[in-house]
């Protein structure tokens, strides 16, 4: 059973609201991805006031280990050849999040993605080779899903400025295929490794920008980002003890806002 959780609080400014989250949650503020949907307004003498809401969605937290075996009593010495211990046994890899379930990319969504795929870049009279890869599994969901990259020369216009052109047709594909399949399609498309090397360089701009908030103690607001670029940002903090993140804006305008605790 997966603990991720998520609701929305109101209170009479932000902070209030994301405390009253919390305490409802029964988390604590590193435990948890802060939206703010609504910043609220005072109004004028009190009129046209409104309530601040956050949306607060609970990250899967693993279980505490169990309490440690109390030791057995000690056997009285003999004179008897002591067994030589067997080696203890190697512990498997432990992904994140220890209740979400592994799910495996959808093999017939690869096969109709590639199809899609090929036809939008013969149309576009683009030469590359598709390349399929499977993502390692999500932090929070368990799920695995195909990453297809474009590869090839001067593909730079399939990018376009801030990874804009990919999204659109990342978009048209997905919307595509799940047409065909009749459900919600999730690869990812990629060209030249431009997503990997896009969430390495926000990962590093979270961690720069959180110690500029350590030792300013100030809030820092980042540019406007697509949801899956914020999401980057968030998870990449979320286990930082000085500083935590929530996003706000409208639409186009939406940003992350790292805060001091």
């Amino acid at each position: 059973m997966s603990n991720k959780r998520e609701i929305e609080a109101r209170g009479a400014d932000v902070e209030k609201a994301i405390e009253a989250g919390l305490q409802k949650l029964g988390v604590s503020r590193s435990e948890v991805i802060i939206d703010v949907v609504d910043e609220g307004s005072r109004g004028l003498l009190g009129i046209g006031s409104r309530e601040a809401v956050v949306r607060l969605t609970a990250l899967s937290v693993p279980p505490p280990p169990p309490p440690a075996p109390k030791p057995a009593p000690k056997p009285v010495p003999q004179q008897t050849a002591v067994p030589t211990p067997k080696p203890a046994p190697k512990r498997e890899p432990r992904i994140k999040d220890s209740n979400a379930e592994i799910v495996d990319a959808d093999p017939e969504e690869k096969e109709m993605a590639l199809e899609v795929l090929a036809t939008l870049l013969a149309k576009m009279d683009v030469q590359a080779e598709l390349d399929v890869s499977v993502s390692e599994p999500d932090d929070l969901t368990g799920h695995r899903v195909n990453v297809i990259d474009i590869e090839g020369e001067d593909l730079g216009v399939l990018i376009g400025p801030r990874g804009e052109t990919l999204n659109a047709i990342q978009y048209l594909a997905r919307l595509m295929v799940g047409n065909q399949l009749q459900k919600r399609a999730s690869f990812v498309v990629d060209v030249e490794g431009y997503r990997r090397r896009r969430q390495q360089a926000l990962a590093r701009l979270a961690e720069r920008m959180a110690k500029k908030v350590v030792s300013r103690r100030r809030p820092v607001s980042l540019e406007p980002m697509p949801p899956h670029e914020r999401r980057i940002i968030h998870m990449t903090l979320r286990d930082n003890y000085e500083v935590y993140t929530q996003s706000s804006g409208e639409g186009k305008r939406r940003k992350v806002r790292i805060l001091p605790k």
